[in-house]
């Protein structure tokens, strides 16, 4: 199977690639490196250094006939969306598109659709199923929102196969401080360097915190499986207060964490949780890693 993979020199999309190469694939990585990093870049796979939104796409598409893609190329910073939303726009609306007019037009198989928890919004019921009432808080779950609804028509008008994952919160090795699982890196960084984390709120607000090799996993899963033209939520289904979070990596680290509490951001939401049910059974997927060996091995990582 070849498979493309947008945004492939980036925490996330560099974790997929080396899971599709494992599983015999033949991998194509597009990345414009504005995020991404060439150290990140698993030499057995092809690079292409190329924007989503570049009108040669579609050339690269033709010469290489790819089967399937996944795509993970975006804008992930919620904060970024609020400050310049047109670009938010430009990068993940208009760049999707651009994907997947190529797709179409030269008869790619199926694409496997990076989204987010951020497409709920503030949800009471938790944990949150795929068809709870979405209402995004920020320009990138909306976004993203957006490219989804672009995907399902897609399928409909044009039969073009897809599978959406909606991610909880990820943290891993190679992760950057951008991105919704960012706080992890920061984290680790400010209490490497014993200095205090800043926390937005009380620290009560809760997330989903998913390893980045369950979420490669969960992408070959979405490639191969018969469960096609749908959203799944892909989570530990458990909440982590960010005060917990910060307590486990200071056991990580063998070293008390100093805390400073300020305003909360604009835009954020304040508890997640996803139910991954349906990605259990359909997609033959479950996570399999514990935050704290998790978190152990991505602050060794990264110091």
């Amino acid at each position: 199977m070849k498979v493309l993979v947008t945004g492939g020199a980036g925490f996330i999309g560099s974790h997929v690639v080396d899971k599709l190469l494992q599983e015999n694939c033949q991998v194509v990585i597009m990345d414009n490196l504005s995020t991404g990093l060439e150290a990140n870049i698993n030499s057995a796979a092809t690079f292409i250094n190329m924007d989503i939104r570049s009108n040669e796409v579609l050339a690269l598409f033709i010469a290489e006939q790819f089967d399937s893609v996944i795509h993970l190329a975006a804008q992930t910073m919620v904060n970024k969306s609020l400050e310049n939303p047109d670009y938010d726009c430009d990068v993940n609306i208009s760049g999707t598109v651009n994907i997947l007019e190529a797709c179409r037009k030269t008869n790619v198989k199926r694409v496997v659709f990076s989204s987010t928890a951020a497409t709920y919004g503030n949800v009471t019921d938790l944990p949150v199923l795929e068809n709870s009432f979405t209402n995004p808080t920020s320009f990138y779950g909306l976004s993203k929102l957006t490219c989804e609804n672009y995907l399902s028509l897609y399928y409909k008008v044009y039969g073009l196969s897809y599978v959406v994952l909606r991610y909880a919160n990820v943290y891993g090795e190679r992760q950057g401080d951008g991105g919704e699982g960012g706080v992890v890196s920061i984290f680790t960084r400010k209490i490497h360097q014993e200095e205090p984390v800043q926390i937005f709120g009380d620290g009560n607000q809760t997330r989903d915190f998913i390893y980045v090799g369950d979420i490669a996993n969960a992408n070959y899963q979405a490639l191969v499986s018969t469960h096609a033209n749908n959203i799944y939520n892909i989570s530990t289904q458990t909440e982590t207060t960010v005060n917990t979070l910060i307590e486990y990596m200071g056991k990580v680290a063998g070293k008390p964490v100093k805390k400073v509490y300020g305003e909360i951001r604009e835009g954020d939401i304040y508890k997640s949780s996803l139910s991954n049910a349906a990605a259990q059974k359909n997609l033959d997927w479950k996570p399999s890693m514990p935050l704290l060996e998790g978190l152990n091995k991505t602050y060794n990582s990264l110091i």
